[in-house]
């Protein structure tokens, strides 16, 4: 049988030309033409990257909603679309949505990273299943509102990966839902040195910078001064995340540098810097049980306004230099170039302007929500804050809203105009909570500080802080790990390779 075994080689080989020719006829990877690849068009050839896509649908199929993003806000209205009224087809660089109430813990070990990514695939299922629904992993690079198509370029990494391909998708409702980026405030050096704590991947940044400059100022010959600068951890910006990771950190050194890394233990500390005060979304009373614990957990507080930013070392208003090993950055966020670029109404801070329905104004078949947008001037409401509960409550509005339209035959692209909508989206503050580490947090539940309510601090609200997020996490894989990490980190300490 030798004989045929060399036939059928020749013959495979003689195929493999065939092949290889046949992949380069299409301008689109076979990610994107299979299974349903007649939805697309392409309009170049491979050479370019840039070729076409999904095209307008059809009478005979259903609407299409696309969503731009994957964050609280765009999440939680893909989980509450009914996919036998929508195609659904979401355009993100990440393929997962981040429980960001929890990254700071994944910094230091308490929890593991996949405990805090819920795949978009399992919010929405109908993404992988339904024959007109995709997720694309791309960035959205503009938006052609007049012809109702949103142009995309997909993500790369590396210098050995393909270029970027850019192609484009029609829609007949349209969700931007892209968030904000950190803000910076012109600093220099600010890019360049710290690290944001807003994606899994700046969690998983600072913690092998955590842990190598804990190895390496173990190192013999390391002077002290630099051994000093390499522990010294500086968060900027007294905001819930910038706290709650100062807390999480002073925990860390309290409960497991102290004892494994027995050498250096005198040298690291914590620094958190805020030009007014820390926390100041909560009371009087409850900033200073937050000040007092954490300059009692060895966090040291300064009040100052960071000037620039080195390497190695900050520079702060007053002329103060301090070094660091770590730099993490936490002080709020603001609209990204993407969402300043789009040439759409604006609201007062360069948000997207939507009005009290989440629509954009004048803009057919558009909406936004999230951090990405706020309410134009015309509509007398104040900017919305970029909190987690606000767009996930506006994400469900949208969804139950985008459903009714659906259900009255007004999915279609410009087919609206006659459907009573029902009423506007209202958000009431349900409360905030923080944690300062050593098994304490803050807890208010007053819809804003001058209101009567409940406000609590200490090991019950760090109880009821721990529950809360526990019950809040997207499924119920998720609360397995998360809870399953949190009773090995009591029992077993934290972990604290370098992987």
């Amino acid at each position: 049988m030798s004989w045929f075994r060399n036939l059928s080689k020749l013959s495979s080989l003689k195929k493999l030309p065939n092949i290889t020719s046949s992949r380069n006829t299409h301008p689109f990877p076979l990610t994107l033409l299979s299974p349903h690849h007649h939805h697309f068009t392409t309009t170049a050839s491979s050479i370019n990257h840039v070729g076409g896509g999904l095209e307008p649908t059809k009478p005979h199929e259903k609407p299409r909603v696309v969503v731009l993003g994957t964050g609280w806000a765009g999440c939680r209205l893909m989980k509450g679309l009914d996919p036998e009224i929508y195609d659904i087809v979401c355009v993100s660089p990440r393929n997962h949505m981040v429980f960001t109430p929890l990254l700071a813990s994944t910094c230091v070990g308490t929890l593991e990273f996949r405990s805090v990514a819920e795949p978009v695939s399992r919010i929405q299922p109908a993404i992988s299943r339904e024959p007109g629904s995709y997720f694309f992993l791309a960035n959205c690079i503009g938006v052609d509102t007049h012809n109702h198509v949103v142009q995309c370029e997909t993500v790369t990494e590396g210098t050995q990966t393909l270029d970027p391909w850019k192609f484009t998708v029609s829609y007949d409702k349209l969700v931007i839902a892209l968030g904000a980026q950190p803000t910076t405030f012109g600093i220099h050096g600010v890019h360049e040195h710290a690290i944001f704590l807003r994606e899994v991947y700046h969690a998983q940044e600072i913690r092998r910078k955590l842990l190598l400059n804990l190895m390496l100022s173990d190192v013999p010959g390391i002077s002290e001064e630099e051994k000093q600068r390499l522990l010294h951890c500086v968060v900027v910006g007294g905001g819930p995340t910038g706290v709650e990771f100062s807390g999480e950190l002073s925990d860390f050194i309290m409960r497991d540098v102290r004892q494994r890394y027995s050498h250096v233990k005198d040298y690291i500390h914590v620094t958190l810097i805020e030009a007014n005060e820390i926390l100041s979304s909560f009371d009087d009373r409850l900033r200073r049980y937050a000040t007092k614990q954490l300059t009692k957990s060895g966090v040291r507080l300064v009040r100052g306004i960071v000037k620039d930013v080195g390497d190695e070392k900050i520079i702060l208003n007053d002329g103060t230099e301090v070094p660091y090993g770590l730099l993490v950055w936490s002080t709020g966020v603001g609209p990204s170039p993407l969402i300043r670029s789009l040439d759409l109404p604006k609201s007062p801070g360069g948000r997207i302007g939507i009005d009290e329905w989440l629509r954009v104004p004048s803009i057919e078949d558009v909406f936004a929500i999230g951090d990405c947008s706020g309410y134009v001037e015309s509509t007398g409401k104040p900017i919305l804050p970029a909190l987690a509960q606000v767009a996930e409550r506006q994400g469900k509005y949208l969804a139950n809203l985008l459903n009714k339209i659906g259900k009255a035959n007004g999915g279609r692209a410009n087919s609206v105009s006659d459907i009573d909508i029902g009423d506007p989206f209202v958000y009431k503050h349900l409360g905030s909570m923080a944690t300062i580490g050593s098994y304490k947090a803050l807890v208010d539940l007053r819809h804003s500080k001058e209101e009567k309510g409940l406000s609590l601090a200490g090991f019950i609200s760090w109880f009821i802080w721990r529950s809360a997020y526990l019950t809040r996490v997207i499924s119920w894989r998720n609360r397995f790990y998360v809870a399953i990490n949190w009773a090995t980190t009591l029992v077993f300490g934290r972990d604290i390779s370098r992987i």
